[in-house]
């Protein structure tokens, strides 16, 4: 018998003043088995980073042929795909034929490397972006995690401030590869 998800219920307040953008966002994560937390809550946070109405959690881990998160058009073209972890460069020039724009959010101690080999692999994808989580910040975020959330973030000046009503976690996102 396969293992089943783990539902996660966030309630969201976003003040991105980046963006001049502010709302409340109900949301619910299923976490796959494989999933750690740690990984759960990057999802989580790039969703805060490009949130908006359009915005959705795919199935991710459970369908090899969707990202983590994904916005598309009223047409169902994909607009923006979001990979989270080390995905592998096949992997991600395949999602930049298919979306306008590919972001990846890497977040592990071994993201540097990762990087190194496969950066000239993905120096022809233009839509690309791939952007580091520091290792202690991804940890931190770990922690946050609860089966039920109500979380603030703030985002101003490119840093993300997350917090729930016991820790706050500050993230600084370090670009690897930037979109042209």
């Amino acid at each position: 018998m396969a293992l089943k998800a783990t539902i996660y219920k966030a309630e969201l307040q976003l003040a991105d003043m980046d963006r001049n953008y502010y709302q409340e966002h109900l949301l619910t994560l299923a976490r796959h088995p494989s999933e750690t937390d740690e990984r759960m809550m990057i999802r989580l946070l790039a969703f805060a980073i490009h949130a908006n109405e359009a915005l959705t959690f795919t199935k991710g881990l459970f369908d090899t042929d969707e990202p983590d998160l994904w916005q598309k058009d009223l047409t169902g073209a994909i607009q923006l795909w979001i990979e989270v972890g080390q995905p592998d460069e096949k992997r991600l020039m395949k999602a930049c034929g298919r979306s306008e724009r590919v972001i990846v959010y890497a977040y592990s101690a071994t993201s540097h490397i990762w990087y190194k080999q496969i950066a000239g692999k993905l120096e022809r994808a233009k839509n690309l972006t791939v952007i580091n989580i520091p290792a202690a910040a991804s940890v931190a975020l770990e922690q946050l995690a609860q089966r039920n959330m109500q979380l603030q973030c703030t985002i101003q000046d490119s840093q993300i401030w997350l917090t729930d009503s016991v820790s706050t976690v500050l993230v600084e996102r370090e670009a690897f590869k930037e979109e042209r």
